[in-house]
């Protein structure tokens, strides 16, 4: 099947539009797959990216970028995208991230969580300014995807989710750095507790605010 990439210059709504992404599903064989990360800032803990398949018959009401959205409708949300569409959730650490640096890894992450997914896609469209080297499928960057892409919506919902849930896991190992309440960005809060605790284990070496609080030259 050929694809054209004018299909997708067709401008998008402010906000997710089910009726115009519906079309484009249809032209790709109803395999359209969104991709979105969460974590790209933070000091500590990893990045997540998640790519979704939505079922276009069961599209969760309310889909929207996960920034805008409640913590718990969120939390609604990502149980109804992960009952009903086909997901998957890949991630870099923060030692991968520092060895081959954010932008890299979060790239990298992407093109993991798609190929592992059940059904394979036809055509993918990932949030920002880049499409992910690497990629089996074709697909389009899109700026601020995750407001006017249904699928690309429910991928910034899982991802989000999925890395506060692993934030909130971590305070556990880790007390004191407030990773549940901040989900390790640069916060006062962050900030006070890196000097006096020092960086954890967990913490992205490679970013300025730590590596000053460990005493590293900036």
């Amino acid at each position: 099947m050929t694809f054209s990439p004018s299909l997708f210059d067709l401008p998008f709504p402010d906000q997710p539009d089910l009726s115009l992404e519906s079309k484009h599903a249809a032209s790709f064989g109803g395999r359209l797959c969104g991709v979105d990360e969460a974590g790209r800032g933070p000091w500590a803990g990893p990045v997540v990216t998640a790519a979704v398949i939505l079922d276009y018959d069961r599209v969760p009401e309310g889909l929207n970028d996960s920034k805008k959205l409640t913590e718990a409708k969120r939390e609604q949300l990502f149980v109804a995208i992960v009952t009903s569409a086909h997901v998957s959730v890949a991630s870099a650490s923060p030692e991968t991230i520092d060895r081959v640096n954010i932008r890299t890894a979060t790239l990298s992450a992407m093109v993991r969580a798609v190929n592992h997914l059940a059904l394979v896609p036809d055509y993918v469209l990932v949030d920002g300014r880049d499409v992910p080297p690497g990629l089996k499928q074709p697909g389009q960057a899109l700026v601020k995807g995750d407001g006017r892409c249904l699928c690309v919506a429910a991928a910034s919902i899982v991802a989000k989710v999925t890395r506060d849930r692993m934030l909130v896991a971590l305070d556990r190992d880790f007390p004191g750095y407030g990773f549940a309440q901040h989900k390790g960005y640069g916060v006062p809060q962050h900030q006070a507790a890196l000097e006096k605790l020092g960086p954890s284990p967990h913490h992205r070496m490679s970013f300025r605010p730590v590596r000053l609080a460990a005493g590293e030259p900036s």
